[in-house]
């Protein structure tokens, strides 16, 4: 009978070696799981969104126009390159008018995109002006886009609509 309650302790504490083997298994090949879908995340938002800097700022503003009938905007229209008062693209959605400045640029859009957006906005009679860039903004351009109530889509916000 001794020998029969080792036997049976020993199985026990081998079943339980093997269910915590199994259990440490399984948190492993999970956290593994995890890392793999946010490596694969951020390559495929990088290849995706990686474009923008190499584009032309004429390809930009087209690449801008078809992203924003992707949302939902209609009647979008590209204005001509040079002398658009500031405005590259005119849009409306839900009975909102926009007019839509596009920057590509290398480093942040300044205060004078803001400023330019804002006449741009009057000159066209839109209700709503918008900044869109493939960078983000600086301060004083925030705190002008504020005061003037011009929205001002960055690099995430861009980012955010390729992925709806």
């Amino acid at each position: 009978m001794a020998g029969y309650c080792k036997g049976t302790e020993y199985m026990q504490q081998s079943q339980m070696i093997i269910a915590l083997t199994v259990i440490v298994s399984i948190v492993v090949l999970a956290a593994a799981a995890i890392l793999l879908v946010k490596c694969v995340r951020r390559f495929r938002h990088n290849r995706r969104t990686g474009f923008m800097d190499e584009m032309e700022g004429h390809d930009f503003e087209f690449f801008c126009a078809e992203l924003l009938e992707q949302q939902g905007f209609m009647d979008v229209e590209v204005t001509r390159g040079s002398g658009d008062f500031g405005v590259d693209i005119l849009a409306e959605k839900d009975g909102v008018t926009y007019a839509v400045q596009c920057k590509r640029y290398n480093s942040p859009v300044g205060v004078e995109a803001v400023l330019r957006t804002y006449g741009g906005r009057a000159y066209y009679e839109r209700m709503v002006g918008a900044v869109m860039t493939n960078q983000y903004f600086t301060a004083p351009a925030v705190e002008a886009a504020k005061k003037l109530q011009i929205l001002l889509w960055d690099r995430g916000y861009i980012d955010e609509m390729l992925d709806e």
